[in-house]
């Protein structure tokens, strides 16, 4: 059975890692782009595609299912609003919108249409973090005492306010799902604009998670204007300590433990090694076909935008552009 018809809007740098995707799958009819550039780029990688600088056209295509969002953040609202209106499914690239009144506005209008929502929340859908997720759940690490989240890159393209709109959307709703946790509050931010261009490009976030029994501190850090790339993830717990360091090519997942006698015990658990993409792409797909809420659905998406809300509301009032806006509960 064939599968059902998307179009890519946004065929950036990003987008085109989605057009590549639904293309392996058989699923892209159409992609969208404003750039001649990029339009040029993806007709001549994608022979018998119809691309198109008109996001109109491609809501008014009877043949297309489903509008795959992958334009700068600022205008997901309104790309995905129009495109569920007009009976559309929906795929967005996160955040879902920039605050949580507009995040209930499309949730709402996707349940009344009876039409899929999902964010591209990826690493909800990377083997290497479900393994992990796996290992949390059957006691592996034991009872967990603290998690963090490094994620730090320089960045020359900026398309947002502060980089935690950017980076920690991954972070946040990473660690929520590792720890079957939808009500995190955070108690404590901090911000530096280093280049004093309005953006907030150091950050940190400290984190409570409430689990069943106890709460579960954690931290996110990101940063603009490291030459380093790091992403890394760092779960403790009484038995092991998790690590997922995502730029490494192979052996991403390790635990670390010791035994009795001192000595250090690292352990290199079993994953796949499917692109986490593809596995993303693919789940939408299966989505619009049984009718399935996909598992990065608008509520997943709500707690992320509802805490990064909060946070730029506490950031707003930052200090003088080199100095620190550091605020807590």
């Amino acid at each position: 059975m064939e599968p059902p018809k998307v179009a890519v809007v946004g065929c950036g740098a990003w987008g085109q890692n989605l057009v590549r995707n639904f293309a392996h799958l058989g699923a892209l009819a159409i992609a969208c782009d404003a750039s001649p550039a990029a339009r040029q780029k993806t007709a001549q990688e994608n022979r018998g595609i119809k691309v198109t600088d008109s996001f109109e056209s491609v809501l008014q295509e009877p043949g297309v299912s489903a509008v795959v969002i992958a334009t700068p953040s600022d205008t997901h609202f309104a790309l995905a609003k129009q495109s569920l209106l007009a009976g559309k499914h929906v795929y967005v690239e996160k955040p879902l919108a920039r605050d949580v009144k507009q995040a209930e506005e499309l949730d709402e209008i996707a349940t009344r249409e009876n039409l899929v929502l999902m964010v591209g929340h990826l690493l909800l859908y990377h083997p290497a973090v479900n393994c992990l997720k796996e290992l949390i759940a059957t006691g592996e690490l034991g009872d967990l005492r603290f998690i963090k989240s490094d994620r730090m890159n320089y960045n020359f393209n900026r398309q947002h306010w502060s980089v935690l709109w950017d980076l920690a959307p991954h972070d946040i709703s990473m660690m929520s799902y590792l720890l079957d946790c939808e009500g995190a509050d955070v108690s404590r931010v901090g911000g530096w604009d280093t280049l004093g261009d309005g953006c907030v490009d150091v950050a940190y976030l400290d984190l409570n998670f409430p689990i069943p029994g106890k709460v579960i501190p954690g931290q996110i850090r990101n940063s603009w204007i490291d030459p380093q790339k790091l992403v890394r993830l760092t779960v403790n717990g009484s038995l092991k300590t998790a690590v997922l360091n995502d730029t490494q090519t192979k052996n991403k997942l390790t635990l670390h433990s010791r035994t009795p006698e001192g000595r250090m015990i690292v352990e290199f658990p079993y994953y796949s090694q499917l692109e986490p993409l593809l596995l993303e792409c693919e789940h939408f797909l299966q989505c619009l076909t049984t009718g399935e809420r996909p598992r990065t659905d608008a509520n997943n998406a709500y707690q992320v935008v509802r805490i990064l809300a909060d946070v730029e509301k506490r950031l707003s009032s930052r200090p003088s552009a080199t100095q620190p806006a550091t605020t807590s509960r």
